[in-house]
């Protein structure tokens, strides 16, 4: 019995403290395990040179940006941030695979009385699949949302931001 809670602590304790808010911590690492099906992996944060970071269209600072390792080897990523909501800011994820392949996004928290619609997994999954080859245009290839407009633009923006900045990372051996 004791063995087994120290197994069961030691595959908890694999979750490496990310430094996010444990409200936000405890959303991505559920949504790792189910997209990656794994129980355990590591969060290793990725910094990005500070003199690549001003060419971004994406913010990339601290605890936004970690690598997904399962006994060391890389399996993907995760990128989480804020986007535009039409009064306040939403947070969101993204789970890339280790060629940067979209997995999965996720809405995070959203501070709206109107436009959550875009939380919904059928609107989210619209992104899966997608990688810097791709050019994502709300409205177009992207099924617009009336009555979230202003949001589901802003993640559609933000969701090609992050693809681009991705594709720059890459052509600079940064990832």
């Amino acid at each position: 019995m004791i063995l087994k809670h120290f197994l069961l602590s030691l595959s908890v304790s694999l979750y490496i403290f990310s430094g996010l808010p444990k409200n936000i911590e405890k959303k991505v690492n559920k949504e790792i395990v189910e997209t990656f099906e794994i129980q355990t992996f590591e969060l290793k944060e990725k910094s990005v040179p500070k003199d690549a970071t001003q060419i971004l269209p994406s913010l990339f600072g601290e605890n936004n940006f970690f690598e997904i390792k399962k006994d060391d080897l890389l399996i993907g990523y995760v990128y989480i941030s804020k986007a535009a909501s039409k009064t306040d800011q939403f947070d969101y994820m993204v789970l890339l695979d280790k060629e940067l392949i979209i997995m999965k996004t996720k809405v995070l928290a959203y501070r709206e009385n109107y436009g959550g619609e875009i939380g919904s997994k059928r609107w989210l999954k619209q992104f899966e699949g997608k990688s810097f080859n791709n050019d994502m245009e709300y409205g177009n290839n992207i099924v617009a949302i009336s009555g979230a407009t202003i949001s589901a633009r802003s993640m559609t923006n933000a969701v090609n931001n992050l693809l681009q900045s991705l594709k720059i990372l890459q052509q600079k051996n940064i990832l």
